[in-house]
């Protein structure tokens, strides 16, 4: 099975990671890859430069970034193929322990 990880860390937006954590990060990627986990992953550029384009009654809105809410922001993406929702759990489980504080959502 595919699931979609959201990434949505609790670190101000537009921080980048440190070197320590880049290189951990880069461990449990090569690890995901070498198990044959992680199909894609990315991260995301800031809100700034952005934009939420929505549809309501048939009209759109744009709105521009960077936006309010960081809570809701999303930080990166991945691709897992997993053979269960569990299993697809416990790495990002993983994930989060090496990005720090945060949540991940996974559909």
């Amino acid at each position: 099975m595919r699931f979609l990880c959201l990434y949505k860390p609790d670190k101000k937006e537009g921080v980048p990671p440190s070197q320590q954590e880049m290189a951990e990060i880069g461990k449990l990627i090569e690890e995901m890859k070498s198990a044959g986990v992680l199909l894609a992953t990315e991260g995301c550029l800031p809100s700034a430069m952005g934009a939420r384009v929505r549809l309501s009654r048939g009209r759109f809105g744009v709105t521009d970034g960077p936006f309010v809410e960081t809570k809701e922001l999303i930080g990166g993406t991945a691709l897992l193929q997993a053979k269960s929702k569990e299993e697809a759990i416990a790495w990002t489980q993983r994930f989060l322990k090496v990005a720090g504080d945060g949540e991940a959502e996974i559909r």
